[in-house]
């Protein structure tokens, strides 16, 4: 069990998740004569999530714009991979590099066998070879921890609770034998059940970014590492954000390991798909200290 009870905290979550979703079924087969296009949408999205799972690594290192490099071209890179591969005892997954000066890293891929790691150029010339080594223990247990599949479920039951939610308000309430349909509380159940999932699913990543500092600093046996790396990399991203506005890097911004874009306060922080860096920071170095006591 993790010290944090990261994976307990998954669970949970998820058990909630599939609460809000049931709950929202059973109240829309009381109002509504027919379930069946309600189910369609709901298969259309879990197609939809599964083909974007099968392709997360094209998608994501397309939106990058990351090329392959050999060992030649980064021999350094592959020296640490390969090293903390072989210690997990897990194939060596294919490296990339994206043409950026923001710092940030990211793994990808549906498996071990399948997985894909890239670093920024601004990363390589930020971090020295001990917090780059952090960095990349704390991305490969994304993928081992299979982190890319518990993301992809997450959006799944929140895209179906979305589309069960929409036909809801369009088209619930029935037709006019049902007078028992209250149309206040057919537009809240549409508004909250979408803002609840949303919210329940970003909890989740932000779960499992706890997860993989802990599992990557157990992997790498330097939790102090990644906490410098984790600071600089913050100031990095503030001197240079990724562009907001390309919904192609938001849509892969979850994967990397600091939020790309300047951060925000307020309800900005409520929906970020990563904890605040203050608290990871701290949470690693609280982790050296056990370390150090034994």
């Amino acid at each position: 069990m993790h010290n944090h009870y990261n994976g307990l905290k998954t669970a949970v979550l998820f058990g909630v998740l599939w609460a809000v979703l049931l709950g929202l079924g059973g109240l829309v087969g009381l109002w509504s004569h027919s379930g069946t296009p309600i189910w369609i949408f709901a298969a259309l999205g879990l197609a939809m999530t599964f083909y974007s799972y099968w392709n997360s690594d094209k998608i994501a290192l397309r939106s990058m714009q990351a090329y392959p490099v050999s060992e030649a071209e980064a021999p350094g890179l592959y020296q640490i991979v390969r090293e903390l591969s072989q210690r997990a005892g897990q194939p060596m997954p294919r490296i990339y590099i994206s043409p950026t000066e923001s710092p940030n890293a990211f793994a990808t891929g549906r498996n071990p066998q399948n997985a894909a790691v890239c670093c920024t150029e601004g990363i390589l010339g930020l971090l020295d070879a001990r917090e780059l080594r952090g960095v990349l223990g704390h991305e490969l247990m994304h993928v081992y921890n299979r982190d890319i599949l518990t993301s992809s479920i997450a959006a799944a039951v929140a895209g179906v609770i979305t589309s069960v939610a929409q036909f809801t308000m369009f088209f619930g309430g029935g037709d006019d034998r049902d007078r028992n349909a209250n149309p206040f509380a057919l537009l809240a159940l549409s508004l909250l059940a979408p803002f609840a999932a949303s919210l329940i699913q970003l909890a989740i990543s932000r779960t499992r970014e706890y997860d993989a500092d802990e599992d990557g600093s157990q992997l790498t046996g330097d939790p102090l590492a990644l906490a410098s790396a984790l600071d600089k990399i913050d100031g990095g991203v503030r001197r240079a954000p990724l562009p907001a506005d390309n919904q192609k890097l938001v849509n892969t911004s979850h994967l990397m390991i600091a939020n790309p874009f300047r951060g925000g306060a307020g309800l900005t922080r409520l929906f970020a798909t990563h904890p605040p860096m203050p608290d990871r920071i701290a949470r690693l170095e609280a982790m050296a200290g056990r370390e150090l006591g034994r």
